[in-house]
């Protein structure tokens, strides 16, 4: 098993049943700071997915104001 900066949780659980079998608990406290760290990066990229598509449809929203003021404008600038 390759230890890179690109490992999965599976790879890592993988390793703590390793640990558990052979009853070697030595490098199971990195073991568990790691899985959190992946954990509370896959939160936070969820919680920035799901913020840049919360702006999207705001600019979305704002676009179509903005549009509807322009020609809103044109009609004030025609009388």
């Amino acid at each position: 098993m390759g230890y890179g900066l690109n490992r999965y949780l599976c790879d890592v659980l993988a390793e703590m049943r390793t640990c558990s079998e052979t009853k070697n608990y030595a490098y199971l406290p990195s073991l568990v700071e790691e899985i959190q760290t992946m954990a509370n990066r896959m939160e936070a990229s969820l919680y920035d997915k799901r913020d840049y598509t919360a702006i999207k449809n705001k600019i979305k929203e704002k676009k179509e104001e903005l549009k509807k003021l322009e020609k809103k404008i044109e009609k004030k600038k025609k009388k």
